[in-house]
Parts: C-alpha cells; structure tokens; sequence
C-alpha cells in the first residue's frame, strides 16, 4: 500500500525542529498513546477465543452453472463468487471445461475459504470450508458465534488458541440478532469468559477485539467506541456498538473486550468497499446478547414478547397533526386482528410513549423493549389517543407464535354493496369510491374498506409520500372515510380550521397499512 508523506523523498528536518518534534514525542502522555494494559487484557483472555471451521458439500455436477442462493453475510458467499467466476471465464466460445487454473488453486493455508486441492472446472461433489470467530463463555464448553458464521454448514469444528479441535453441536440460533450458541464437549475445562455491561461504555472508551480475520487466528487488534445505538437496518433489533478497531472477514462472532476483559460486544458487520476493514466495525452490545444467548442455551430457541402491531416513525409533521409534542414515540401503524393489543383497547393511531415503565423515544425502541418482556406478563402501556394520554393493559403474547399465525391466509370477507364510483380531487389525488371493478382492477383485498387512490400529481406532496393508484385511504384524521365526497369535505373544513397538515391511514392492495402526513397548503 502507498503512503502520502508530508515531507518530500530527500528533505532534511532542521536540527532545531527534529529537536523539538522528539520533545514533542517524549512528552506526550501515556493516554494519547493508548492505554498500556491492552497487552495484559489480551493475554488475559485470548485462550477463550476460538476459531469456528465450518464445512459445507456442494454438489457442482449439472444444473447449467448457476451460483447457489445464500444468505447474506455467509462465510460461503466468497467462495462461491470466486468458484463461479473462474468457471464463466473458462467458459470459452468452444465450452470447455475441467482446464486447471494455476492462480485459483486452494491449498490447505490458502485464505478463508481454503480447501481441497481442485480444480474450479472439475464436476462432482466437493466439500468447501470457510472459518469465523467465536469465544467460550462456560468452562463446560458453551462456545458463541454469529449465525451467519454457520449458517448453511453440514459440520462446525471449534479450534482452541492451542490447536485443538473440537467437534460442535448447534445448541441453537437467532437470524433477528445474528447470534448462535454452540456447544463441545473437551477432556478439560475450558477457559471462559464473562459478559460485561454495554449499557456502561462510554465513548471514546478503548476496546480490544480478538478474532480470525482472513484465517489468521488469534489476532488482535484495539480501538475505540465510536458510536453507540446505530441502527444499520440489518433487522428488527438494530443497536449496535461502533467501533475504529481493526474488523476483517473472518472475525465475525468474535468478542470485543473492554480493558477489565469483559466482553461487551459481539463483532458481526462491517462497512468496507474493499471487504477490509476502514474503521467501521458493529458488534451487538452484550445487553441484548445476554437475553438471546440464555434463551438459545434454555430452549434452543427465542422466546420474546408480542404485542401484535405494526409501528412506524412519528414524524414531526404527523406529531403536529396529532397534537404530541415533541416528537416521540411509536406511531401504531396497523393492529393484527389475533394479537394481544386488540383485546386491551390499542387502535391504529395510538401514539406508544411508554411500555412496562420504559420511555419510548422513538419507533426503535418499541420492538427491542417488548422482545425483551417475558411472554404472558400483564404490561401498562402508556399511548397518546386525539392529544390525551390514556393507559392500556396488555398482556403479552410470545412473537414466535404471532409470526406463525400470520403465516396463515385469512378468508377474505364477503364486500358491501358499493356505492358507485364517483371521482374526486384533493391533495394532488384522484380518488373514487369503492367498487367491485375498482378491486379486481387493483387486486384490493375484500377486507380492506376505504377510498381508492387512482391516481397522484406527480408535482403534489403525494407523489413524493410514495402513493399510488390502488392504495386505499382508510382513514383521515383518525376516522374511517367511506367515500371521496366525504374525504373532500373533511379536508376543507380541516383548512377553516386551520390545520396546516392532514394525516392519512394508507392501506396498499394487500392491506399493509402505514400513516402518511400531507401538506393542507
């Protein structure tokens, strides 16, 4: 790699200021170098971290050469890139194939993806392996790891700091927040490590992370908390630690120390062009590890609250139609029919504030804090309702079920007769009643009730909210519209009166709903 000097090859320093950039250096303290006990944390706890070796079969034999389909982050996504690759490229105009590429060749030390000595032409059944990071946190032989270090492999191999390897077995795993449990059983208690308290790191704090990037295991590397509580839209529980400290391929699952050796991050995403590291690293904060890991290790599986509700951001516009302010909290977007929140009284238009004693800042928030409440509790949820706050009781229900019941297909309920369609103008859209042609025309779900969007100005607020011909406004102004005439006239009277925007329930042809602000003006 080339580095940029900010001296010219050849120059020479003056002696006066040579003499004063060595004083310079002597006196700078200890802390603007770094803390000097980074040596004794990673001597302290880097016989805890491991290597995760995982291996896959894959049949190359037939099916036209197309890459397989693999989850995001795979360890096995490179290699197959690479192996496909290759293999178009000697592809020539005469088809051949099975010809040995001399620079493709995967020896056993050859990177994160080595294996046998084949050939990227060669037909037939081939075993691939790829390897992360993990670390111990019981003696006994309880190993973590990020599920998409495993995911997709047929064995999992652990690999001590010393060497040894130790078959694993899935205890279990949770795509929501990358993590999984594995367990071996070794002929003598392990080194183990202990999870530290996120919620207490502070920024600007040192941190240590110890891994396997790019094969090399047992590397070390420090940093800093860059930022916390980022949310890089990876799933439904984004909070991670940010961190400058080194973070390649191949130390995903690995720990992030702090300098008392306690682990308060598991490392899982980086941001890099290049796929090495550029000094933005994420690594999910041990608070909410430490809820899912004794889950996996208990069931094998999560168990988190439900509240049975789709959520979305409150925006300032939607706050000021809605009278909350400031700006906060969750805006109830949607109620599932057989979800906890119907029966204890929450309505699509709730504003969430607080839940079970906790502030709900943001939309965000929602969803971590109700994952964590223990499933079948009695839960006071704090909503704002027409400007007044009101209190509800929910009793949670478990996510896992609510997932699979939503899974199921609803029966679609007989329609009204409907009135006939008549056309109206307002806010830059065209809007009509409800019809039986409207609804094949838009393939609208029978259960949804409302007007028809059929079309948007492209030069009006509307177009730049995302609507288009075949929504349905459900609501405006938290009531139910049943036709455009009456849209139309509830938007005139809300000018008299001053308001300056509306705010629309928006339901799309299959009846996911979401609240969209619009400009009176």
């Amino acid at each position: 790699m080339r580095v940029r000097s900010g001296f010219r090859c050849g120059s020479v320093l003056s002696a006066a200021f040579a003499a004063a950039l060595l004083a310079t250096s002597m006196t700078t303290p200890a802390a603007a170098r770094g803390p000097e006990n980074i040596a004794d944390t990673a001597e302290q706890v880097i016989d805890a971290v491991v290597n995760i070796s995982t291996s896959q079969s894959v049949d190359l034999r037939g099916g036209g050469g197309a890459m397989p389909q693999l989850p995001p982050g795979s360890p096995f996504e490179e290699f197959f890139e690479e192996f496909f690759k290759n293999r178009r490229q000697q592809q020539g105009p005469n088809n051949r194939q099975g010809q040995n590429n001399e620079n493709n060749r995967n020896g056993p030390n050859s990177g994160p993806n080595a294996g046998p000595n084949t050939g990227p032409g060669e037909r037939g059944a081939r075993r691939v392996n790829s390897l992360g990071s993990g670390f111990i946190i019981d003696a006994s032989g309880i190993v973590v790891t990020n599920n998409h270090v495993i995911s997709e492999a047929d064995e999992v191999t652990v690999i001590l700091n010393d060497g040894t390897r130790l078959k694993a077995d899935i205890v279990g795993r949770d795509k929501k927040t990358d993590l999984a449990v594995l367990r071996v059983k070794p002929t003598k208690p392990l080194k183990a490590v202990k999870f530290g308290d996120s919620d207490k790191v502070r920024l600007g704090e040192w941190v240590v992370a110890i891994g396997n990037p790019f094969s090399l295991g047992g590397t070390v590397t420090a940093g800093i908390v860059s930022a916390r509580n980022r949310d890089i839209n990876s799933g439904p529980y984004d909070n991670y630690i940010q961190t400058d400290a080194a973070i390649n391929r191949g130390n995903s699952g690995g720990p992030l120390f702090n300098l008392n050796g306690d682990v308060i991050g598991i490392n899982t995403a980086i941001i890099s062009p290049s796929g090495g590291s550029i000094g933005i690293g994420f690594a999910v904060p041990s608070k909410i590890a430490v809820a899912v890991i004794d889950q996996l290790q208990k069931y094998g599986e999560t168990r988190r609250g439900w509240l049975g509700v789709r959520i979305q951001q409150v925006t300032d516009e939607i706050a000021d139609s809605l009278g909350i302010k400031p700006a906060r909290g969750a805006l109830i977007a949607g109620i599932d029919d057989k979800g906890p929140a119907k029966p204890a009284g929450i309505e699509a238009g709730d504003v969430v504030v607080k839940f079970d004693g906790q502030d709900i800042r943001e939309m965000r928030d929602l969803p971590r804090i109700v994952a964590d409440t223990p499933v079948g509790k009695d839960v006071e949820v704090i909503v704002i309702r027409k400007g007044k706050e009101e209190t509800k009781t929910v009793k949670l229900g478990r996510l896992e079920d609510g997932e699979k019941a939503q899974q199921a297909s609803l029966t679609p309920k007989k329609d009204e007769p409907a009135e006939k369609s008549v056309t109206q103008k307002a806010l830059g859209l065209n809007l009509a009643n409800m019809s039986d042609d409207l609804r094949k025309r838009y393939k609208i779900k029978d259960t949804i009730k409302g007007v028809v969007i059929t079309g948007v100005d492209a030069n009006s607020p509307a177009a730049g909210k995302r609507l288009q011909a075949g929504f349905v406004v459900v609501e405006l102004q938290q009531q139910a519209v049943s036709t455009a005439a009456d849209f139309q006239s509830r938007i005139e009277r809300l000018k008299k009166d001053g308001k300056k925007t509306a705010v629309l329930l928006i339901a799309n042809p299959d009846g996911d709903t979401q609240f969209v602000a619009l400009s009176l003006n």
